[in-house]
């Protein structure tokens, strides 16, 4: 495994994207709308920023009303999330999802619980 990115609720991805590319030097890798969040993708050389902008009501609108703009999760790459799973599993560590599911920019991830892993939600990336 390796770091891939560090999730980022905002409530104006444009404009923490713009500061971001102003501050760091950074360019869009990707972008794109699903499940009620604007994603986009920021080019750290070695990992991402993935800024995280609700676009209606879901867990990022719900997060940022209860905890405010800031780190959401951090993420680490796997080749296999099913192995990856079934070692987490023998840690007693609990998931949010049970089952990989699909993620932005056509990944699978899966989320392990914030109870069990340091206070962090930690998402685990298969490209």
């Amino acid at each position: 495994m390796h770091f891939d990115h560090a999730g980022i609720a905002t409530e104006n991805a444009t404009e923490l994207a713009e500061r971001y590319a102003a501050l760091f030097d950074l360019e869009i890798a990707h972008e794109e709308t699903f499940d009620g969040m604007r994603v986009v993708f920021l080019d750290c050389g070695n990992g991402y920023f993935e800024l995280l902008e609700p676009t209606e009501g879901g867990t990022i609108a719900q997060y940022i009303e209860s905890n405010g703009a800031g780190i959401h999760h951090l993420a680490l790459a796997t080749d296999d999330i099913d192995d990856a799973l079934d070692t987490v599993r023998t840690h007693d560590v609990s998931l949010v999802d049970e089952e990989p599911r699909p993620g932005a920019w056509g990944h699978t991830v899966a989320f392990l619980h914030p109870a069990d892993t340091g206070g962090i939600l930690i998402e685990l990336v298969e490209h």
